[in-house]
């Protein structure tokens, strides 16, 4: 059995100068995931998201709308709280970097703590700016000229601003990387290394206060404002406060971030640590980008999903479902409508659905309590796949997990249908113990699927009467040895009311 650990999980904080979109919610779901697997294993956890606030991206739109930068923010963050609050992201924490009484004070100290470490300069730069990546680039990034990200052209700027000395951390990141900061997956790390091979340069840390305005003011230079790293990354303390201690110096922490900015992660953030005297951190989980069907979403191109769109149609846990099931984590993923209906209906509505029902159908008729033999083949078969599903959840591969327990239920759907017990009409035993074997097999499968669709799962185990059921979505729920054994529920004697999990979608 092993030992519950102290697990600090963070996303990427969203930038709130539109509403959110799919990408968004892929990383939030991909991080709950995450997160709910490792509550229920039984470690103890702090989950934080939040938004990135500052920049001169939320200057300019607010400029563009005629209202101020802090108003044009107060309107957008409750649009990404209430989505993710829907999406059942079990956050404990939501920052925002506006915040000057919880994030500021951090963000300061730190700034502070560089500038003593000489790992700060205030020089003259003269290079290309992207605003819609908000920092400088080289030319050799450019692809035809523009940013191959944005599609835009940067602009020529020449300013006085303070530098992060991070070329001079090469070596150190280097072994860093190769040690103790794991990038997950691993196929990932090489796009940091080679960045490493083609040598460093320094970072610009703030912007003169005429240029960016909307931002935290460099301590003792109020003409300069924080640019996005300083005042960004740092999020990660800051929401911590008081517990800095306990989920930073003794946990397991691990960000999850896109693949467009994993180099910042993995080289600024560590090296901006290393200087401030803290310690780095444990794990970089990379995804990677959301098209629709097959191409970039874009409004010119009409193909923008709205999440609330997808929700609206087919539910929460079914787009959870659908981001986990058809995206490996790391890789590119798209989403289609017609793939998306697909799978609904031939995975979610026929096969778990209908099993379901016409297991509980079935079993309302008996007048026996249910039978599950501890001693069944069955209980070799179920402990080889609790260990096969925690091979992948452990080692983030969470659309393998996910798929195994679609296999496993499409087989006990094949199964079912093979012993017919319906057909046993002078055999009640027989059929009690056939039929008891599949909701066991159905309390097992759907525990697997509890941190993609907890509200599911919750409903799957109460119309099978599972005790547990009530409990499934407090955060300290956990599985236990009993839970996971073949016939460990003793108490559980008669099942619930069948009820339509997912309804058709016309």
């Amino acid at each position: 059995m092993r030992k519950p650990k102290r697990q600090y999980i963070t996303t990427a904080i969203d930038y709130p100068n539109a509403p959110p979109h799919m990408g968004h919610v892929m990383e939030k779901v991909l991080a709950d995931v995450c997160v709910r697997w490792f509550r229920l294993r039984g470690d103890d956890v702090r989950f934080q998201i939040g938004t990135d606030e500052h920049g001169i991206k939320i200057q300019q739109t607010a400029e563009k709308e005629g209202i101020t930068p802090q108003e044009l923010v107060d309107r957008n963050v409750p649009l990404f709280r209430e989505l993710y609050e829907r999406l059942q992201i079990s956050a404990d924490r939501f920052i925002r970097t506006s915040d000057q009484n919880h994030h500021w004070p951090t963000v300061i100290e730190l700034w502070k703590k560089l500038e003593k470490a000489g790992a700060l300069e205030k020089r003259t730069y003269a290079g290309l700016y992207c605003s819609g990546c908000e920092r400088f680039i080289t030319q050799k990034e450019l692809v035809d000229g523009k940013c191959p990200i944005h599609q835009k052209a940067p602009e020529k700027v020449k300013e006085e601003n303070w530098f992060f000395l991070l070329k001079r951390e090469a070596a150190w990141l280097k072994k860093l990387l190769q040690t103790s900061y794991k990038i997950i997956p691993e196929f990932r790390a090489p796009e940091t290394f080679s960045l490493l091979e083609q040598g460093l340069e320094d970072v610009s840390f703030s912007r003169p206060r005429e240029s960016l305005s909307w931002g935290i003011p460099v301590p003792g230079d109020e003409e300069q404002t924080m640019y996005v790293w300083c005042d960004a990354l740092t999020n990660y303390i800051s929401g911590l406060g008081k517990e800095m201690k306990k989920y930073w110096d003794e946990a397991e922490v691990t960000h999850v971030i896109g693949k467009d900015i994993a180099r910042f992660h993995a080289l600024i953030w560590p090296a901006m640590l290393k200087n401030a005297g803290i310690r780095t951190p444990d794990r970089l989980l990379i995804h990677g980008f959301l098209t629709s069907e097959g191409e970039k979403m874009s409004k010119s191109l009409g193909n923008v999903v709205v999440p609330q769109d997808v929700i609206d149609k087919y539910g929460v846990d079914a787009l959870r479902f659908y981001l986990s099931h058809e995206i490996p984590v790391g890789n590119d993923g798209d989403f289609s409508w017609k793939r998306f209906g697909e799978l609904y209906d031939a995975m979610l509505r026929n096969n778990l659905g209908n099993l379901l029902n016409r297991v509980l159908v079935m079993l309302k008729k008996e007048t026996e309590n249910l039978r599950v033999d501890p001693e069944s083949s069955d209980a070799e078969q179920v402990a080889e796949k609790w260990k096969e599903y925690e091979s992948h959840m452990e080692a983030f591969r969470l659309h393998d997990a996910v798929k195994l327990c679609m296999e496993w239920i499409r087989l006990m759907n094949a199964g079912l249908n093979d012993s017919a017990p319906w057909k046993v009409k002078d055999d009640p035993a027989y059929r009690m113990k056939v039929l008891s074997g599949f909701a066991e097999y159905l309390r097992h499968v759907s525990l697997m699927l509890l941190p993609f669709m907890p509200e599911t799962v919750q409903k799957i185990s109460t119309q099978l009467n599972v005790p547990c059921a009530k409990d499934m979505l407090k955060k300290d729920f956990a599985i236990t040895i009993e839970t996971k054994q073949w016939g460990g529920m003793v108490d559980w004697k008669k099942v619930g009311e069948p009820e339509i999990l997912f309804p058709p979608v016309g």
